[in-house]
């Protein structure tokens, strides 16, 4: 006999949770300079290197206009470098600062020691679960980009 799974239910459900989560680990910020959209483009730029403004829009999904204002403002605060690209005199590449890399490291830092204080009272099949719901879930945001 199988169950049947109310997927509109579930997707709820799985919402709400992901809403809550990222709320509490919000929290966790250190008092940071920056804004979440700022942070974003940071993390974006920690993890995947060096970019020019339009990757970097591409990869955070707002309009290049705005993504310039981010450079900006993040240049200006010394948390990214601006240089010009090797190859065409009308680009900039983007990318961390030292300065921005200890912020990074920072926020990453908070944010990690409150979720696993959450995780160390947790049954072993509770993590296991939650393990397989990690590469589920990442599977999920790998398809839709």
């Amino acid at each position: 006999m199988t169950t049947s799974i109310d997927l509109r239910a579930l997707a709820s459900d799985l919402s709400l949770a992901v809403v809550r989560l990222t709320r509490h680990l919000r929290g966790r910020r250190t008092e940071s300079q920056v804004s979440l959209t700022q942070l974003s483009a940071l993390a974006t730029l920690a993890s995947e290197g060096a970019m020019t403004p339009g990757a970097l829009a591409a990869r955070e999904r707002v309009q290049p206009p705005s993504m310039t204002r981010v450079i900006a403002s993040l240049a200006d605060i010394g948390l990214v470098d601006r240089k010009p690209h090797p190859t065409d005199g009308r680009q900039i590449i983007v990318s961390l600062s030292e300065a921005g890399s200890a912020l990074i490291a920072d926020e990453t830092s908070a944010r990690e020691a409150w979720m696993t204080e959450q995780l160390a009272g947790l049954a072993p099949e509770q993590l296991r679960l939650l393990q397989d719901a990690v590469a589920i879930m990442t599977d999920i945001v790998k398809k839709s980009e």
